[in-house]
């Protein structure tokens, strides 16, 4: 593919450290993405009791989101590995920014899942694009760091969304709750075709960053029409480690992210006294996000082996994340606020490095695709876990204090399962002695 046209005019002086200015559009990017996805979750309490939603209705609209980004991570990883990061990302934004606005024309159930399908399409780039991005851009012992500031997006997009969504729903209705952060990714979009360029090719980029980046990530354009499609990727015990490294996380934080305002209704707890607890889990994401990408980085600076410095990481979000399991007996508010910080903290540092896996693995023509696949085992594990949590808590409606006890217990169980996966799996085997692999 052609360079693109380039804007800046020659002489314009180099951005310093431009790698992380590249790495914070891609955190921007996320917080855009999960400000628009939370509006629903936020708003679900009052629009299921406008519109007669039972749990069932609701967890249907939200697998009309997953099932649209389950099949699109993989469609589109393929995609932004052909068509470049730049081009995929733009497209992606485009399309879900629209569809956010056009939320606001629902007038029912089905309208609601339409435009939740068509979101979902479009936001499934995300992740893909953001793993590709950070591959073209960071050396291995900064790939943590820049993976783990694009993901703790997530967490800053649900922390501040209580704080948008809520106050405008309060004033002016739900409609302008999905339009207004709507038009937040149009201004990104105008940043992003400024400054997204390979490092080879970018205009503001400083010789010794360039060549720095160059000395690791050369090769991942070149290399990007010789590597296998899925069926040649999906042979690999590699690429099942990734699956599972985010088939058996990422239920549990959208559980989280899209449950969380339900559970404290079915506590007894009023979501106007409780922003702040809303708030307070998905700070233990974001730092937990950090956390997991500097421990990482940290220790392969001191000598540690570059599977061991992520896998450390792995053991201990698998661990962590059982802490859920207390906030069964808890009845304190601060306590299940704590509860949930600390294991969406230890959560957050295994995704970092379920996220970093596919660069660490992978090289450039297969970085998408492999990130994208992992996306899609997590859209399904999702889908069927929303299908549970909708049957069980409205199973046990006659005990509401109660309706979310079996569902909680089993979220802090399944990342360990995965932990034990991603340890089996991800290891040096003959593909990496052919070349397919990378050693790890």
């Amino acid at each position: 593919m052609s360079a693109p046209d380039q804007p800046f005019s020659r002489g314009v002086p180099p951005i310093p450290h431009l790698r992380w200015w590249i790495g914070g559009l891609l955190f921007a990017s996320t917080v855009i993405n999960y400000i628009d996805r939370q509006t629903l979750a936020l708003l679900a309490p009052y629009l299921k009791a406008d519109y007669h939603w039972t749990n069932t209705d609701y967890a249907n609209l939200l697998i009309s989101f997953r099932f649209a980004y389950s099949v699109g991570q993989t469609v589109c990883g393929r995609l932004i590995d052909r068509v470049g990061t730049r081009r995929g990302l733009s497209v992606s934004v485009l399309w879900y920014s629209v569809v956010s606005v056009a939320t606001s024309l629902a007038r029912g159930f089905y309208s609601f899942a339409v435009f939740r399908l068509l979101l979902g399409a479009g936001e499934s780039a995300n992740w893909p694009g953001a793993t590709k991005a950070v591959s073209e851009w960071f050396p291995r012992r900064e790939r943590g760091l820049a993976a783990a500031l694009f993901d703790s997006g997530s967490s800053i997009g649900g922390a501040i969304a209580p704080f948008i969504i809520l106050p405008i729903y309060f004033r002016w209705g739900w409609r302008p709750a999905f339009v207004i952060p709507g038009l937040l990714g149009f201004v990104w979009l105008f940043v992003w075709r400024r400054m997204y360029y390979l490092p080879g090719q970018h205009p503001r980029i400083g010789p010794r960053e360039q060549q720095m980046i160059l000395a690791e990530t050369a090769g991942i354009e070149a290399s990007a029409k010789s590597h296998s499609g899925w069926s040649a990727l999906l042979k690999l015990p590699q690429t099942w480690g990734v699956i599972f490294a985010k088939a058996l996380t990422d239920p549990v934080w959208f559980f989280i992210v899209d449950w969380f305002p339900l559970y404290l209704v079915a506590k007894g707890i009023s979501l106007k006294s409780s922003l702040i607890v809303i708030w307070i889990p998905f700070v233990g994401s974001d730092l937990g996000n950090f956390f997991g990408g500097a421990a990482s980085g940290y220790l392969i600076k001191r000598g540690w082996p570059l599977g061991a410095a992520r896998k450390v990481l792995v053991v201990f979000g698998g661990i962590g994340v059982t802490l859920l399991i207390p906030t069964i007996l808890a009845v304190n508010l601060a306590a299940i606020a704590a509860l949930f910080a600390l294991a969406t903290f230890c959560y957050a540092a295994f995704s970092t490095i379920a996220n970093v896996l596919p660069s660490d693995l992978f090289t450039g023509g297969a970085v998408a695709s492999v990130s994208g696949l992992s996306g899609t085992g997590a859209g399904i594990g999702t889908i069927i876990a929303f299908e549970l949590i909708g049957y069980f808590s409205d199973a046990s409606r006659a005990f509401p204090a109660h309706s979310f006890d079996k569902i909680v217990a089993v979220a802090g169980l399944v990342p360990f399962v995965g932990m034990i996966l991603v340890l089996l799996l991800v290891r040096n085997t003959r593909a990496t002695e052919q070349g397919l692999v990378r050693p790890i």
